[in-house]
């Protein structure tokens, strides 16, 4: 105690956490690093796997997601990211005219268009822009999807026949030696940003294990998939970014920072725990889902708990229905379902310019189109309405999330409480459509657990996750500690919007008059890591590590030998110890 007393935090940081890895995955990335480390790696949450064509079928980059697969099974005639079904539309409208309205924003006499009349084009191409006109978008390539290693004469004729169509002719080498050959073969899996940009004409399956929070799980995405594929990116991100050898990680220790829709409220209280918070309302909002929860001194309180199908990629999508909307969007055909490289491009420019602020907000922005591999077509333009996206999240309506929703719940679980009798390992309970018991459901200890998400604005969520505490004294110390952590926690002019907007949705009855979203001390996107980081090298977290020798002798088992009191689950344990 008196060692902690006198130490100075990073020397702490420096002696605890080089070899503690601590791993806070969500839908669009995964954030990973030593704990000694001041920021992690960032890389999308996703996997590409070299698939072969079938006969007369042509080669083409295919996206996994079982959202098409339900959609066709319910003969659903819906394009995702294009258009929605006509009450949809119709409320993404009048959501529009609410933002638009509250904005300031001009021609609001004009009628309302109808989904194949837009609005008349106010901005079109930009020519004669010089680059520091706009900002730097960066040049593109694509990814090499070809491996490439050299081998002698002697190894290629030892290996003659096999994989022949995959080999390129020989080079020589110029030194007099014998000839070296170049051996070219397709890369089985790609990771991260690459396997976003893989070119369209190249036959991989691209793969994404967690999507709106959830386990990615589908009668063609097996529970077993799924899980190997998360092994997979987080063993080649250990090996290629952290430098690990496999052999080495028993001398490693991880923290696996989870957030509200895995039923853990880690991610919360590490939220709090980043921005050296104790007692704090945290809303994360990630790429897919939108969290929130009160901490409490400490403890998560799991009653407070809600998570909103929405996120950052809402609003990225939302940007180019705008854009469609103002007609401002060049003759491209963008399909960020589809096509991943176009949500890659419109995540990009959502970061670059939008942002909350009154009047109609534009910017010259390079739109690309990623139609023909060899000639990549772009355009420079004036781009639109760029401040009504981010307002999405307060009027979810414009966002029209069910466009993406989340996996099915209705025979999936993918939370079981591994301390109870009822907790199954076998893959035989996802595999029928009457698999998964939905145990919760008829759980009598816990009616205020959030069975599936609610669709409500962010200013709503919050003043209902405040209240639901029941303490006059801890709602106003709440409402003044309101914490913004996630991605999209960054964009420009959120928090004095919010601010106001959650003060008017406050009950009349409720003796509440101060609101304050409270600045964060580092990068918003990266504070649940922090978090995760600080929890791991203080005392009070590492009391509760499962130790190798623990794990073989008793397997799933609460580390410090109790439960914490915020939690039924034994994900409240907030971090846990790992050895391959």
């Amino acid at each position: 105690m008196d060692y902690l007393r006198t130490v100075v935090p990073s020397q702490l940081m420096a002696e605890r956490g080089s070899n503690l890895v601590v791993i806070n995955p969500g839908s669009a990335n995964v954030r990973m690093g030593f704990a000694s480390q001041d920021v992690p790696f960032n890389i999308p949450h996703c996997i590409a796997r070299r698939i072969s064509p079938q006969q007369e079928e042509t080669p083409r980059l295919s996206v996994r997601d079982q959202v098409l697969q339900i959609q066709r099974s319910l003969s659903i005639m819906l394009m995702l990211n294009h258009h929605a079904t006509s009450s949809q539309n119709a409320e993404r409208e009048r959501a529009y005219d609410i933002i638009a309205s509250l904005l300031k924003i001009p021609f609001l006499d004009e009628d309302t268009p109808s989904v194949n009349q837009p609005l008349p084009p106010k901005m079109g191409r930009v020519d004669g822009f010089s680059s520091q006109q706009s900002k730097d978008d960066g040049k593109f390539t694509w990814t090499d999807v070809i491996e490439r290693s050299i081998k002698s004469s002697t190894s290629i004729e030892r290996s003659a026949g096999k994989d022949s169509e995959e080999e390129t002719p020989p080079s020589t080498s110029g030194d007099g030696n014998e000839p070296d050959f170049e051996e070219r073969k397709y890369k089985e899996m790609i990771f991260g940003e690459d396997a976003l940009k893989i070119p369209p004409s190249e036959s991989y399956c691209l793969s994404r294990p967690i999507r709106r929070g959830h386990f990615n799980i589908s009668q063609n995405y097996s529970l077993h998939q799924v899980l190997e594929d998360l092994r997979a990116i987080w063993n080649w991100m250990l090996t290629e970014k952290l430098h690990i050898n496999p052999r080495d990680r028993g001398l490693y220790s991880v923290i696996l920072v989870l957030g509200e829709t895995f039923d853990n409220r880690a991610e919360a209280l590490a939220s709090a725990f980043g921005n050296g918070l104790s007692t704090a309302c945290v809303v994360n909002i990630g790429a897919q889902v939108t969290q929130v929860v009160c901490v409490e001194d400490g403890v998560a309180l799991p009653h407070t708990a809600l998570a909103l199908p929405y996120g950052g990629d809402d609003v990225s999508r939302c940007l180019l229905w705008v854009q469609h909307r103002h007609r401002t969007w060049p003759s491209f055909q963008t399909d960020p379902a589809n096509k991943p490289i176009d949500m890659l491009m419109l995540n990009k420019i959502k970061e670059s310019y939008s942002q909350i602020r009154s009047g109609n907000f534009d910017a010259v922005a390079l739109v690309h189109s990623y139609d023909h591999e060899r000639s990549i077509g772009h355009q420079k333009t004036r781009l639109s309405a760029l401040n009504v996206p981010p307002m999405g999240l307060l009027y979810p309506r414009v966002l029209v999330p069910e466009e993406y929703p989340p996996p099915p719940r209705s025979w999936f679980q993918d939370y079981d409480d591994m301390l109870e009798d009822t907790w199954q390992t076998s893959d035989s309970l996802y595999q029928g459509g009457n698999g998964g018991l939905g145990m919760w459901d008829s759980y009598p200890m816990f009616p205020t657990r959030l069975k599936k998400f609610d669709n409500i604005g962010l200013a709503e969520a919050i003043v209902s996750s405040i209240l639901s505490t029941g303490r006059v004294d801890l709602q106003r110390k709440l409402f003044c500690s309101i914490q913004l952590v996630g991605g999209a926690a960054s964009t420009a002019g959120l928090a004095p919007v919010l601010e106001q907007r959650v003060l008017n949705k406050i009950p009349a009855n409720q003796s509440v008059e101060r609101v304050e979203v409270l600045q964060s001390r580092t990068y918003p996107l990266f504070v649940p890591w922090k978090g995760g980081v600080i929890l791991g090298v203080l005392d009070i977290g590492r009391d509760a590590w499962i130790h190798r020798e623990d794990w073989i002798k008793n397997g799933v088992h609460i580390g410090s030998g109790r439960k914490y009191k915020d939690s039924y689950f034994l994900q409240a344990q907030v971090m846990c110890y790992y050895n391959s």
